[in-house]
């Protein structure tokens, strides 16, 4: 049984502009949509299995009032029936006789354990439920779908009910953070977006009513060829005119222009109202107009719009600070709408890396009774002899790294690593240096200061070493790499900087992927998926398998490159680690503590496939090339081959 949470939407930015956009397929002349997107908070949790039969049953109280059990057999003609009927349960039915019209695939059971979306608000309560459903499908039955595969299908199902929506409504589908979505014809991108700042939004119920069937109708008259002088400025404001404000929404959010973002929202509703308001009666909207205009809320924000397809569904403001945001939920609460927090964060650029060196070496016996494996001299490309742990440690601080954490296995251990970075030479052994090698002494202790240090007393377990540094980590993300293993970048940017600037654009778990041959998959952990990006650099993990055999690999586990070919991807040695990742590790070293199992290995393989299994991962293609110094054959090659 699988858990899974799709959130619903909030359109900050540039509605409309979704289905606008699909008319360039008619019409060349009209410009592409573009809408700032975001996940928020609330959502749907459920959980999924397989089942002979596709059938739905809640355990949320809060959609008691519309909801009763729902089952149906596999079966297209019922299923098709059933999404054109109207129901509560229509647009279920829709995605599920898409997946087995396309996929051959056979039924789900859905449980909905909590609902804290609103329905039939603007924020997408439809589009989260088809989302949610092709996700049960795609993992249950491994359609190996990327996000953007499970909206479109999400999509599809949803045009055969008689809803119209539009290509964002299933933007939830990407989670909870903001987006940029562009609408060119049947094609789709969306590209993250990340904040400077915190942004302190309030979006509410406005428990009036809107006709969105209504709405959509009235606008469509003007596509895909406008008629006349309203029509044409129609096609401008969710044409140019709102690329131009995307564009000011996006620089705004990337700046942290807090007052310019909230201005601008106000400047976005009063060019609807002007040219988009007027080509339908059903977008008068009386309501939100009052709430916007409401002289109690003013002090309290930036700003404020409509929400989603406008008319009266729902309202959002910028507040000025987390203070005024529950104030202003406290104020709508009290005149009788539905409000709700949605806090944007900035995503945590990766400041802290945790090296692991607590291992005694001993597949390099007996060297490793004289010098850790992570002081052995390899020859450099600059003519230098460094130490394995001093390559790491420069890649880290190259890439923006400002604190560090090496995991020892006794406190012993450490006076190796104070020798080498914290005391500095004496003057007649600095003397005897060439000046070059003076000014890179100072290098060293400067690396020293960034330098913490955790033991692990007990081996237990790779994933039990990591987690002695969970105190260091904190509530951030944290890089991990590998004490015996090299990284050659073979761009301008070390390999953890790839990493890190991937994390900044995914907010996610990640892992560093590089392709292995099949004949050696049985040698390491692979990871399968679909890729996320046009350029195959991102794939987003849906099984991790431990040394399988060439045979299960071939038919299971590839991954098809740019010319169609299967490859097979185990981990590079570098990883991203998230909070969630070190709560799975306490969880893991408790359940082992409760059954005095002290013998139990704690492995941090098991620890990234339950976050996983929650809150997905992405594999990360490095443009670089590892070296694995961890056994003699490894040694050497590392040696003849890091220097070149």
């Amino acid at each position: 049984m699988l858990k899974l949470f799709v959130p619903g939407r909030l359109c900050l930015f540039g509605e409309h502009t979704d289905w606008a956009g699909h008319y360039r397929t008619m019409n060349a002349d009209i410009m592409s949509g573009a809408a700032i997107v975001t996940g928020i908070e609330q959502g749907i949790y459920a959980e999924v299995e397989k089942s002979p039969i596709f059938e739905m049953h809640s355990d949320a109280l809060e959609i008691n009032t519309v909801w009763r059990d729902f089952s149906c057999r596999m079966n297209e003609a019922e299923l098709k029936r059933v999404a054109k009927s109207g129901s509560f349960f229509c647009y279920c039915a829709g995605v599920a006789s898409y997946m087995l019209e396309w996929y051959k695939v056979g039924g789900v059971r859905i449980r909905i354990t909590d609902m804290t979306l609103p329905i039939k608000s603007g924020l997408s309560s439809s589009a989260a439920i088809c989302v949610l459903v092709a996700r049960a499908f795609n993992l249950l039955y491994n359609l190996n779908l990327n996000t953007l595969g499970e909206m479109n299908i999400a999509y599809l199902g949803e045009l055969r009910t008689s809803s119209r929506c539009g290509r964002l409504d299933q933007a939830c589908a990407f989670g909870v953070k903001p987006n940029l979505m562009t609408f060119d014809g049947d094609e789709i991108e969306v590209k993250s977006l990340n904040v400077k700042k915190q942004l302190y939004w309030v979006f509410a119920d406005l428990c009036a009513s809107k006709d969105t069937i209504k709405i959509l109708s009235d606008l469509n008259k003007a596509y895909p060829f406008a008629s006349n002088e309203a029509e044409e400025n129609l096609h401008k404001a969710l044409g140019e005119w709102n690329h131009e404000m995307v564009e000011r929404a996006a620089k705004y959010m990337a700046e942290g222009d807090r007052e310019s973002l909230g201005k601008l929202m106000t400047e976005a509703e009063e060019m609807f109202d002007k040219y988009v308001a007027p080509m339908s009666p059903a977008l008068w909207a009386p309501k939100l107009h009052e709430v916007l205009k409401d002289p109690q809320i003013q002090p309290m924000v930036f700003g404020g719009k409509g929400v989603g397809s406008h008319g009266d569904g729902s309202v959002q403001f910028l507040a000025r600070s987390a203070e005024d945001q529950q104030r202003l939920i406290d104020y709508l609460n009290a005149q009788g709408m539905k409000a709700y927090a949605l806090t944007i964060r900035p995503v945590h650029t990766v400041r802290k890396a945790i090296i692991p060196v607590a291992g005694f070496g001993t597949r390099l016996y007996p060297a490793t009774r004289a010098l850790k494996k992570d002081f052995f001299p390899i020859p450099c490309p600059d003519g230098m002899v460094r130490p394995v742990i001093l390559i790491l440690l420069e890649e880290l601080v190259k890439s923006g790294v400002e604190e560090i954490c090496l995991v020892l296995g006794s406190e012993d251990e450490r006076i190796q690593y104070t020798e080498f970075f914290e005391r500095p030479l004496a003057d007649d052994h600095l003397r005897k240096l060439n000046k070059e090698a003076q000014e890179y002494e100072n290098r060293i202790l400067n690396i020293g200061k960034r330098l913490h240090y955790v033991y692990q007393h007990e081996k237990r377990g790779f994933g039990h070493a990591v987690f002695q540094a969970a105190e260091f980590a904190g509530n951030e993300p944290v890089l991990l790499l590998l004490g015996d293993t090299l990284y050659r970048s073979q761009s301008n940017k070390p390999c953890a900087l790839q990493m890190i600037e991937e994390y900044e654009r995914y907010n996610q778990l990640m892992v560093s992927i590089h392709s292995v041959p099949l004949a050696e998959v049985s040698l390491y952990g692979i990871l399968s998926g679909v890729w996320e990006d046009k350029e195959r650099s991102i794939l987003n993990v849906s099984v991790m398998n431990e040394k399988p055999k060439s045979s299960y690999a071939e038919e299971f586990l590839g991954v098809r490159n740019e010319a169609g070919e299967k490859e097979y991807y185990s981990v590079f040695g570098q990883y991203i680690l998230t909070p969630e990742v070190f709560a799975q590790l306490a969880e893991d070293i408790r359940l082992a503590d409760m059954e005095n199992d002290s013998q139990r290995e704690i492995e941090l393989t098991a620890a990234l496939e339950a976050v996983r299994q929650k809150s997905g991962m992405m594999g990360v293609r490095l443009k670089g090339k590892m070296y694995d110094m961890g056994n003699p054959i490894a040694l050497c090659r590392c040696v003849k081959e890091f220097s070149k």
